[in-house]
């Protein structure tokens, strides 16, 4: 049994737990014009703006891994991986998003995954990374219909190809993002900010995870498919009500927008009601609903990094301004909170049961696994000795500090069965680059065998 040990107390973990990490496509492949890879919006959108990438390094700089992937995988090997997270790029597989498959891409990814089975590594793949096909999203993206069916016969193809040995599939990840990011707040393409239209893309999104589900059910190959989504504690300032309604409104639209119908199969009533109160419901067409309702995940992974504090809204909105889900609540900095200063994010490990305890409670205690978490660090060099290690021992005690309660979460009846982290290597941040290191174990293993990073 793999065990850990903190503060003289060894907690141990069951036999088979799945100990890995995880990545995505567009921030470690590189080779982004090479062997047929149609654009993704990263790459567009660094082609336009490249000012808004972090001291100008796009996605064509990444980290080698379509390359490197043999060294790579040897490495996770090495370091006790028994299961690694990675995605397949839409646009390397199917360069215009739909329509003809790129042979080239289909070698890439049947030779990682061969890779991963032949180190004894088990592949779990995601289909979606925040990465849609700039042909796709030349007809508007995840707002379009039509996208909707383009990635259901994306997903049949992947299945169709790669199934036969993966058997751990998960239609997106962290959905919620390219909603945020990319309609209402303004940090991913296409830089829109439109709450009707972030509706529709969120609403086209669940149900395109639901139509992959249908599909893989459909071709029988003895696996499971999931979903991997962000889950950030909603935690109200006060036990007032206004505090606690708070709460649950942000709850409502960050969390269970998307964990109720990946789970439940339907969408949380408190959301639905204030779309409707709104005037913002999306377009429904017939059957919707009931494909939803009857194709839910077989397994969740859960990105766990940091809590969300809210409190009751103090002040009336601008009838004016653009509609946000912050018209119901305020955010709020509790005092004394630990911080990771360089991300700007607060740090509370208990988070991570509290998620754990709410999925065994509220959703039938879902088979599920902590698919993401870590810890990003800029100026990492100041703690390297002289034979070029890091000495990063607030990074493993924040990797302890979490698994403590992961563990504590499985003695209390969880269905947590793995713990993923961000990354096994410095990867390339959607607009960061490298300015916040992740991991550096890879990094310094090739400066020992004399290769660049």
């Amino acid at each position: 049994m793999p065990c850990m040990t903190k503060d003289t107390v060894t907690y141990r973990f069951p036999e088979g737990f799945w100990w890995g990490s995880a990545t995505s496509a567009t921030q470690t492949e590189g080779a982004t014009h090479r062997d047929g890879k149609g654009k993704n919006i990263w790459d567009h959108w660094y082609e336009v703006e490249p000012s808004r990438f972090f001291q100008g390094v796009g996605p064509q700089d990444t980290s080698q891994f379509y390359e490197r992937y043999k060294e790579d995988i040897q490495l996770m090997k090495e370091v006790g991986h028994n299961s690694f997270r990675f995605s397949i790029s839409w646009s390397r597989l199917i360069p215009d998003g739909r329509g003809e498959v790129n042979p080239k891409g289909v070698e890439f990814y049947n030779n990682v995954i061969d890779e991963l089975l032949g180190q004894g590594i088990e592949p779990f793949v995601n289909l979606f990374h925040f990465d849609m096909p700039m042909e796709l999203q030349k007809i508007g993206g995840w707002a379009n219909r039509e996208v909707v069916d383009a990635y259901e016969a994306y997903a049949k193809t992947c299945f169709e190809r790669f199934g036969d040995r993966v058997k751990k599939w998960f239609t997106h990840n962290e959905p919620i993002v390219p909603v945020e990011g990319g309609y209402l707040y303004d940090f991913h393409y296409p830089n829109e900010v439109d709450f009707e239209k972030a509706i529709q893309v969120g609403y086209h999104t669940v149900l395109s995870s639901a139509k992959a589900i249908r599909a893989y059910k459909q071709l029988n190959q003895g696996g499971k498919i999931g979903i991997i989504l962000n889950l950030t504690p909603s935690y109200p300032r006060s036990n007032h009500p206004a505090d606690l309604k708070a709460a649950k409104i942000a709850d409502a639209f960050f969390n269970r927008s998307f964990l109720d119908p990946s789970v439940k199969g339907e969408f949380p009533e408190e959301l639905v009601q204030i779309l409707k109160e709104e005037g913002f419901m999306p377009i429904i067409e017939e059957e919707d609903l009931e494909i939803i309702r009857q194709h839910t995940v077989d397994l969740l992974g859960v990105n766990y990094y940091q809590p969300r504090r809210v409190k009751a809204k103090e002040t009336l909105p601008n009838p004016d301004a653009p509609f946000m889900p912050e018209r119901y609540f305020d955010h709020y900095a509790m005092p004394g909170r630990k911080m990771n200063v360089h991300r700007g994010w607060e740090i509370y490990e208990k988070g991570i049961y509290d998620i754990l305890i709410n999925l065994k409670e509220h959703y039938g205690n879902i088979e599920c696994f902590i698919s993401e978490n870590g810890m990003g660090v800029e100026g990492e060099e100041k703690f390297r000795d002289e034979n070029g290690v890091i000495h990063d021992d607030y990074r493993i005690e924040f990797i302890q500090d979490h698994l403590k309660w992961v563990h504590r979460a499985i003695q209390e009846g969880s269905n947590v069965k793995g713990y993923h982290l961000w990354t096994f290597m410095d990867n390339w941040s959607w607009a960061n680059a490298y300015k916040n290191r992740l991991w550096v174990g890879v990094c310094q293993f090739r400066q020992e065998w004399g290769t660049d990073n």
